[in-house]
């Protein structure tokens, strides 16, 4: 089955960059640790080569674990990070701003992270469908130059024969490629892992993107999510899908037995079953899109403990690429 999001404690919308951090330390203490953290002496062995060494990769970050910072604060949160941008939420839950509310908002978080000189590069979205929720969010994505995103998800119905739901999916990102070709918009969908996701087994995603132009619609290539389906045959999967690209989601997970039996449990960046190769490979093709760093595990904590874990991250991934 899906491995459901990791466990968040709610915080408040107002609550600040000085709150996030003091969530963990005394306050005394609070102000320098943003720009000041000492990472922990794993985090500090990790190597951290400049950026330029890497393919010229835009490295963002999916902004669902902090998701309840202000737009400023994010903005001063990816900067300390060190990403170059965000994916940011515009969904129903674990977002930062609400469908209904696009077109006041989104501008908001533009304008905070080319403050500090980040973008938003991509958009994450519960668009399955053309609706016209879909089109508010879209054309005002296309209004503020950004011009990537990636879909919903879709299930399979446990009752009906998967060709069935495969067949209606289809014929629905049919009619959003030709609203992205409008407007001039790229979409991706996510492959997930699970028993009932479509996108899990890869192939059945490609049957209904193939024919598709991907300067419209293809797929947001998650790793640690093809790697944990697709096992030794990551590779397989990662050539079949490469022309449709959109962007790569960047994130890690290693097996752990426990009374259930055996199951995956998502970890930082670098230490579980996600290759090094995926990344030497990917540098050899012509994509030149994002990379994506997701955040999932359960002890990513929170305030101090999570920046070193962000920033931990990064510099493997950094690492990766620049090797």
């Amino acid at each position: 089955m899906a491995l459901p999001p990791p466990p968040a404690t709610p915080l408040p919308r107002e609550f600040s960059r000085r709150q996030f951090l003091a969530n963990s330390v005394a306050s005394s203490a609070s102000l320098a640790l943003l720009g000041n953290l000492a990472p922990s002496s794993e985090a500090a062995a990790t190597p951290n080569p400049p950026q330029s060494q890497a393919k010229s990769y835009k490295i963002i970050a999916f902004t669902k674990p902090f998701s309840n910072l202000s737009f400023d604060d994010t903005a001063d949160l990816v900067a300390d990070i060190g990403w170059d941008g965000v994916e940011c939420g515009v969904r129903a839950k674990s977002t930062h701003v609400q469908p209904e509310r696009v077109e006041e908002d989104l501008p908001k978080m533009v304008e905070a992270l080319k403050k500090r000189g980040k973008e938003l590069t991509l958009v994450t979205s519960d668009i399955t469908k053309v609706t016209p929720t879909a089109e508010k969010v879209l054309r005002t994505m296309a209004a503020l130059g950004i011009r990537k995103y990636r879909l919903g998800f879709e299930l399979y119905p446990k009752d009906e024969h998967p060709a069935k739901k495969l067949a209606e999916v289809g014929a629905a990102l049919k009619d959003v490629a030709a609203l992205n070709k409008e407007l001039g918009l790229q979409g991706g969908y996510q492959n997930h892992s699970g028993a009932n996701y479509i996108g899990a087994p890869i192939w059945d995603l490609w049957t209904v993107i193939k024919d598709l132009d991907p300067k419209h619609l293809g797929i947001c290539y998650d790793i640690g999510h093809s790697t944990l389906e697709g096992g030794l045959s990551w590779p397989i999967q990662a050539r079949l899908m490469q022309p449709h690209f959109v962007a790569v989601f960047c994130k890690d997970f290693f097996w752990e037995k426990g009374a259930k039996g055996w199951e995956p449990r998502w970890c930082n960046f670098g230490t579980g079953s996600v290759q090094r190769a995926f990344f030497q490979w990917l540098k050899t093709t012509p994509f030149d899109g994002p990379l994506s760093q997701h955040h999932e595990y359960k002890d990513l904590g929170k305030g101090p403990e999570m920046i070193a874990n962000l920033k931990k991250d990064l510099a493997m991934l950094r690492e990766w690429l620049a090797t």
